[in-house]
């Protein structure tokens, strides 16, 4: 499920073949039409189990579909590709500088130090990529050992991927400690990283143990199976996919004949005429807020989304470029936007929530351009300079991924509390500090 992270050579960008795919892959428009000629869609092991499926059970639902496209344990795209990177189907942020994964550990570092400095502490991180997100926190987490020593930590890898298990047993483990592998067990690999800090991967949240705990998720909700719905005379209506009547091995979206289950996600005053849910992302969201609510830390997400202003946003990535969704499902990634009102409103005041606060903002907030500058002054190479500033483009550049990525956290009511009573000077109690990110940072 993981759609994050690439292993990287170097600093910043990778290569120039790198850096012309993802300049051209963020001007790019989303579609999802399904209207391409049936000799432009192979059949694909994937889509002759749906058309059976289909066939004996009648039109599903996009949610089931992309479930099945995505992490079917025989034919998922998921479970079997190794979809990241310049031979893969997208690109991310970490991949492209590595200042953005020290910003993160930066931020993780910040709010355990503005709430008491714990010290065992959990970092979880679901849908791992390969690797590198981590990685690179974890380097920040070595940099700072002074400011962490005494601190008990331990690494939480949420991955459904075999596959991408194993890269990022690669990427963080020292390889002279033999992993721990029991594929029955809910933690079915446990490792140490290069810095002596034990990793441990399972399949589901809900089998981390719950504790003082930071949860990130980086490009992760954007996968979750979303359902799409139309605004009709007759109500809502929610979308199917059913097989062409006139092209066997084609698929096709149809409209469902009367009211579906799901339509309950759908808010009562909802304006807009088409509206995508995810109640998995739900579902996450509140085991999330109740573990924060109780054991205190917080949840950084960071991914492509609208808060609750978009419409269709359904869309295929295959080879850098957009691919039609029902084309030869199983090659390509399925990705919709993620609805950060939704987020909200599944915390269910819990836990107190900023954001989203555009990716540019929430980097410039945590000191993007005084950590380039140090990078920049460390560096006598030119390619290595020039690589830095591109990196720096294309992470803050509005016009690139600046604006499309936003930043959404989740932090313990406590950590906000009002300040208005800390107005006398001799109150003893100190005020709460800013949340990095989406204030300035302030290190004390």
């Amino acid at each position: 499920m993981g759609l994050s992270v690439l292993s990287r050579a170097g600093v910043g960008l990778r290569s120039p073949a790198v850096r012309a795919v993802i300049s051209g892959l963020w001007r790019a428009k989303c579609f999802s039409s399904g209207k391409e000629p049936a000799e432009n869609s192979p059949v694909t092991p994937m889509l002759r189990h749906l058309t059976y499926k289909i066939k004996s059970t009648g039109p599903i639902t996009v949610a089931e579909y992309m479930k099945e496209v995505l992490t079917n344990p025989a034919k998922g795209y998921y479970v079997h590709h190794d979809m990241l990177g310049e031979k893969g189907d997208f690109i991310t942020s970490p991949e492209i500088s590595q200042i953005f994964g020290e910003l993160i550990g930066i931020w993780f570092i910040s709010e355990w130090m503005a709430t008491g400095k714990s010290s065992p502490f959990q970092l979880v991180e679901l849908g791992p990529g390969r690797g590198t997100l981590t990685g690179d926190i974890l380097r920040v987490f070595s940099q700072l050992g002074s400011v962490l020593k005494n601190s008990d930590i331990s690494i939480h890898l949420v991955e459904v991927s075999q596959k991408l298990s194993e890269i990022q047993a690669m990427t963080l483990t020292e390889e002279k400690i033999p992993l721990e592998q029991n594929a029955g067990s809910p933690v079915y690999m446990k490792g140490v990283s290069k810095s002596g800090i034990p990793i441990s991967w399972y399949r589901d949240l809900q089998d981390i143990p719950k504790g003082y705990s930071f949860y990130l998720a980086h490009e992760f909700f954007d996968v979750l199976p979303v359902h799409k719905f139309q605004k009709t005379p007759q109500g809502w209506r929610e979308i199917l996919i059913d097989i062409d009547p006139e092209v066997s091995d084609k698929l096709r979206f149809v409209l469902a004949p009367c009211a579906t289950p799901a339509e309950a996600f759908i808010q009562s005053d909802e304006t807009r005429s088409h509206v995508e849910v995810c109640p998995d992302a739900g579902v996450i969201i509140q085991e999330l807020s109740q573990r924060i609510a109780l054991t205190g830390g917080a949840a950084l997400i960071a991914d492509y989304g609208h808060d609750g202003t978009k419409t269709d946003t359904f869309r295929g990535f295959c080879g850098h470029k957009l691919h039609d969704v029902l084309i030869a499902p199983g090659t390509a990634d399925l990705t919709a936007d993620v609805d950060f009102s939704y987020l909200r409103r599944m915390a269910q005041e819990k836990v107190a929530s900023l954001g989203p606060i555009k990716q540019h903002m929430f980097l410039k907030n945590m000191g993007i351009d005084v950590r380039l500058k140090v990078l920049l002054d460390n560096s006598d190479k030119p390619s290595v300079r020039q690589q830095l500033l591109q990196g720096y483009d294309m992470l803050m550049n509005p016009k690139k991924m600046g604006e499309r990525f936003h930043f959404f956290a989740m932090v313990p009511h406590k950590r906000l509390s009002d300040k208005s009573h800390l107005k006398n000077a001799r109150q003893s109690k100190p005020s709460p500090a800013p949340i990095a990110g989406f204030d300035e940072l302030v290190w004390k």
